[in-house]
């Protein structure tokens, strides 16, 4: 499961429009909060001003907040309006407070992860301070940082150790075992049947279980 190019595997970018909330516009992860998504138009310039006023007041009251839907809001207002001033700088300069050029740019790579990482913020399995370091790492070496969170409920110290190593070269599977956690490594239910089979098939193919699901998981991916 290497990402090579586009199409080669699953995406490890935002494939929405900059500003739209994809996720906090969804109930059935947000709640209520649903109702009162903004979107951030970077070609609309009333949109870029409470964009620009959103992130002043999100650089303010950051520290600390446990609002997931609220970070989130945030963040895709730095990425809104680095896209509309064309620039870090000019976003900086234009937000004004404590808006400094990193904080726009660690949020705004926050905005531009893959919806299949952000559900996960929103639902407050993936802390947004966590967030701001699996962004940090590109490609595949993304996702498996952001599973292993899930999987191995690693702290935000131990994700951004590892996304340290990952940005220095070393391998995910080894920086993940820096931290303790074996890359692949998940834990499921499965139903009394399915595991009976499971058992049987990789008892009469002398393998682990291990590699009957892989081998199956491969084929219904392949499928799909």
């Amino acid at each position: 499961m290497t990402a090579d190019g586009p199409g080669d595997g699953p995406p490890t970018d935002r494939e929405s429009p900059v500003g739209q909330p994809v996720i906090r516009g969804d109930p059935e992860l947000t709640g209520d909060h649903a109702e009162r998504a903004v979107e951030f138009d970077p070609d609309d310039p009333e949109s870029l001003s409470v964009a620009a006023d959103t992130v002043r007041r999100f650089s303010q009251n950051s520290a600390g907040d446990d609002d997931n839907v609220y970070v989130l809001r945030g963040a895709a207002a730095c990425a809104a309006l680095v896209r509309g001033e064309g620039s870090y700088k000019a976003a900086a300069a234009r937000a004004g407070g404590d808006a400094s050029v990193a904080f726009i740019r660690k949020w705004s790579r926050v905005h531009d992860l893959p919806r299949s990482i952000r559900k996960h913020v929103a639902k407050g399995e993936i802390a947004p301070t966590a967030a701001k370091h699996i962004a940090r790492v590109a490609g595949e070496a993304r996702l498996l940082l952001a599973w292993a969170v899930l999987d191995h409920d690693l702290t935000v110290r131990e994700v951004r150790s590892a996304a340290s190593d990952i940005g220095n070269g070393t391998d995910v599977r080894t920086a993940l075992r820096k931290q303790g956690a074996t890359l692949g490594e998940i834990t499921v239910t499965i139903s009394r049947e399915s595991y009976c089979e499971l058992r049987r098939r990789a008892s009469l193919e002398d393998v682990d279980p291990g590699v009957v699901v892989d081998a199956a998981l491969a084929e219904r991916f392949e499928e799909s």
